[in-house]
């Protein structure tokens, strides 16, 4: 009976090649792996056809979704290799890591103390203990008294990377360079495990015993299950680990040390999937701890590595020539240049580097500074892309149907082959055509997502561009999307019905009115029917409630959408109707008050509120409300107590809609402008006239005029208080605007500009007859 422990390297290229080898040469009755036996039902749904890596097996609490863990697996990864082999040879696998049912049980346990520490500190005096100030100490000394049932890894001493170490004693500069060129791309070798094992011990001697509990727990449960397959009767136990636990299973204590030591554990209730990954999560960029800096370059390591008969040495010449390709077709597709010579001058560079360097063969550090200074001519912007796209890569995996899935991810998975949307982990942008039944079917599911809080879809804002029929929506795919299908399924078993249960929650949780209306909009724009008559009941009841100006003013902009785009998606808007109609009349009734003894911030926080109602009663087109509105501007703009930027923007607005001209407009801005007014409340009008747009004032010279002089006549002193306003103000204008401006009080002109004037002593007959016959042309006369 004999125990062979093959340390590798979690997601290894390499250390899945020879693993695979050592396995065939071997033929062990059973194989053992870290990772969690909660998962051990799942484990025959690899062989199927059905399964694509990278995938990554997800368990949770059911109760609480949040609480979850996930294991990533690749086709390089070993412990996906050592599954594929013993599944194929019919040769039991297991799972030998401590579960999850009872590491999640720890993990609840500690935080539930911890928050008894924080309770407990609350009640203490500020004036420390005695056994306080000999913790301190004892942490002055760097001695950690850690009661292993507590759990607190914030206090646990974590040991170096032991692979920094050997790197280190080799002269590389880190662990990922030397474990590369010892293991990624070497050739096959069954000894190399002797080596890792050998290599692991004398690290785990040097360094000092781990205090981490979870860690000897972990470990003491794997012993365990490997005495359990001993038990069974297997002669030849393969077992498949993390390098640094190598030692730890190769040489095994008493098994009473490890019954006492896992004695008493907690356990929780588990639920366990497989779902699909992407190796942008496989990397260290993102957050994944187990992670690696290069999943693109490994999955490229293995193919290569697998052919002619899995002889990795000698395709490691193909390995170099077929990723300089890659690189090159990348390019070419960016409409790079990246001809044949370039990459044949690029693969001769890499392979130049490494024999410098006294390498076997190129690594991704050669390969990439032979790719930027041949192929990207020494920049580095296209490096940033290969990165993404190559060394990284963009992968997507994918799971079997018969996979044990919640019934809302099932039903999501149906409606995105349906809707023919795949999910995709880099960005793509769809141009929804809302008049054709599966484009309006798609926005519906992406709106019925957002309302679940799972953003597979962004909603892009477009202005001007192939009217209210279109949307533009951005989508990409993340893998914890999930985990949040999994928490939505508590309100309902399809996207529809759990987007219906969860709008109606928040609306009875809802307690102002504009979070009701943002809320009808987003569920009208889902086709929520049972929600909107929900929420229409609760909106009437707060809008019949509410008194605050400022929130019947926020509630109108998305009523205003709902009405604006009902058509377009077969939405019944009487009754919202009827509610805007309320909501018009009491704003218009509210306003003149609402506006009234107003400071500079509540001013600009009104002048918002007032700009959005414009649009969104000029959206509703129903004239009785602008006139009405337009009403309310001209009693408002009549107000001497008006805060400025109010009385300037009403008066605006007024000039816009036609109902005052440009002269009223001029002669109500000198009276504004008048040295009865305070200075400050002076600029405030004009900021509030003139605020997003300069034209007005280049195209009216009574405008210009009346304040050319107010600018003018300022005192110095008054003009350097007033000038960051004015500078704030015509910020707003475009940059040809601000341009036509300066030239204008450039040229020092008064009353009519005389660049666009004429004078009889300045006109041409000569010139008059070449034009005339084009303009002749141009007006059909």
């Amino acid at each position: 009976m004999t125990i062979h422990v093959f340390g590798i390297r979690h997601h290894g290229s390499g250390s899945a090649r020879s693993l695979r080898q050592a396995l065939e040469e071997l033929q062990p009755d059973t194989i053992l792996i870290e990772g969690p036996p909660d998962a051990e039902p799942l484990l025959p749904l690899i062989a199927s056809s059905a399964m694509e890596p990278p995938v990554a097996l997800l368990i949770y609490q059911p109760d609480l979704p949040q609480e979850s863990v996930y294991y990533p697996f690749a086709v390089f990864s070993p412990e996906w290799q050592a599954i594929q082999h013993g599944l194929s040879n019919n040769i039991p696998v297991g799972f030998m890591d401590l579960p999850q049912t009872h590491r999640l049980a720890l993990k609840a346990k500690k935080e539930e103390l911890k928050k008894e520490e924080l309770q407990k500190k609350e009640l203490q005096p500020e004036s420390p203990s005695p056994e306080e100030l000999e913790n301190e100490e004892l942490e002055k000394l760097g001695s950690h008294q850690i009661d292993p049932e507590r759990l607190d890894l914030n206090q646990v001493q974590i040991p170096p990377d032991p692979l920094s170490l050997l790197a280190e004693a080799a002269g590389y500069s880190d662990g990922e360079r030397w474990w590369e060129h010892m293991v990624e791309t070497r050739s096959n070798s069954v000894d190399l495990f002797a080596a890792i094992l050998e290599a692991m011990i004398a690290v785990r001697q040097e360094l000092p015993p781990s205090q981490d509990p979870m860690e000897a727990k972990r470990e003491a449960y794997m012993r365990k299950t490997i005495r359990q397959a001993q038990k069974s009767g297997f002669e030849r136990i393969a077992v498949v680990c993390g390098a640094w636990h190598a030692p730890a299973l190769s040489s095994m204590p008493p098994a009473k040390e490890d019954t006492a030591l896992l004695k008493g554990l907690p356990k929780t209730k588990v639920e366990v999937t497989w779902i699909p990954w992407t190796y942008g999560r496989l990397a260290y960029s993102s957050g994944y701890g187990a992670g690696i800096e290069s999943p693109g370059w490994y999955h490229h390591l293995w193919q290569g590595g697998t052919k002619e008969n899995n002889n990795f040495q000698s395709s490691n010449v193909n390995v170099t020539i077929s990723w300089m390709t890659r690189v090159a077709r990348l390019l070419r597709e960016q409409d790079l240049d990246a001809s044949s010579a370039h990459v044949i001058e690029a693969v001769r560079l890499a392979e130049s580097l490494a024999a410098l360097r006294n390498r076997p063969l190129p690594g991704l550090p050669e390969l990439n500074e032979a790719t930027q200074t041949v192929l990207c001519f020494g920049s580095s912007l296209p490096m940033q892309l290969i990165h993404d796209k190559l060394i990284v890569g963009e992968c997507l995996g994918k799971v079997p149907e018969e996979t044990p899935m919640v019934p809302l991810q099932k039903d999501l998975t149906r409606q995105q082959k349906r809707l023919r949307i795949p999910p995709q982990p880099t960005e793509k942008t769809y141009d929804l055509d809302l008049r054709k039944e599966n484009d309006l079917a798609r926005s519906h599911l992406l709106h019925r997502l957002n309302l679940l809080d799972i953003p597979w879809g962004k909603f892009q804002q477009s202005y001007g561009k192939k009217g209210t029929f279109h949307e533009y929506w951005n989508l990409i795919w993340h893998p914890e999307f999930a985990v949040n299908l999994i928490e939505a399924g508590i309100w309902g078993n399809t996207i529809r019905d759990a987007a219906a249960a969860k709008a109606c929650d928040r609306a009875n949780n809802a307690e102002e009115l504009p979070v009701l209306t943002d809320l009808l909009d987003k569920v009208i724009l889902s086709d929520l029917p049972d929600a909107v008559n929900h929420l229409m009941s609760c909106l009437e009841n707060a809008a019949a409630l509410a008194s605050d100006v400022t929130h019947l003013m926020a509630a109108l902009p998305p009523l205003a959408n709902v009405m604006r785009y009902g058509n377009v998606r077969q939405t019944d808007t009487t009754t919202i109707a009827h509610v805007v109609d309320g909501l018009v009349a009491r704003i218009c009734i509210g306003l003149p008050a609402a506006c009234s003894s107003l400071d500079d911030d509540a001013a600009v926080a009104m002048y918002e509120n007032l700009m959005k109602v414009n649009g969104a009663i000029g959206i509703l087109q129903n004239q009785e409300h602008v006139n009405s509105w337009q009403q309310v501007l001209v009693q408002m703009v009549d107000n001497p107590n008006l805060h400025g930027l109010i009385a300037g923007r009403c008066c605006r607005l007024l000039l816009d809609a036609d109902v005052f001209e440009a002269r009223e407009s001029a002669r109500r801005m000198g009276l504004a402008l008048s040295v009865a007014t305070e200075p400050p409340q002076a600029a405030a009008w004009v900021e509030g006239f003139l605020k997003g747009s300069g034209l007005l004032v280049l195209h009216d010279d009574n405008l210009w005029q009346v304040i050319d002089d107010w600018v003018t006549q300022l005192p110095e002193e008054t003009f350097i208080n007033l000038l960051p306003l004015l500078r704030r103000t015509f910020a707003t204008f475009t940059q040809p605007e601000r341009r036509q401006m300066g030239e204008r009080v450039r040229r020092g002109t008064t009353g009519k500009d005389k660049s666009v004037t004429t004078d009889n002593n300045d006109f041409s007959e000569e010139n008059a007859v070449v034009v005339l016959p084009i303009i002749k042309q141009l007006l059909g006369v």
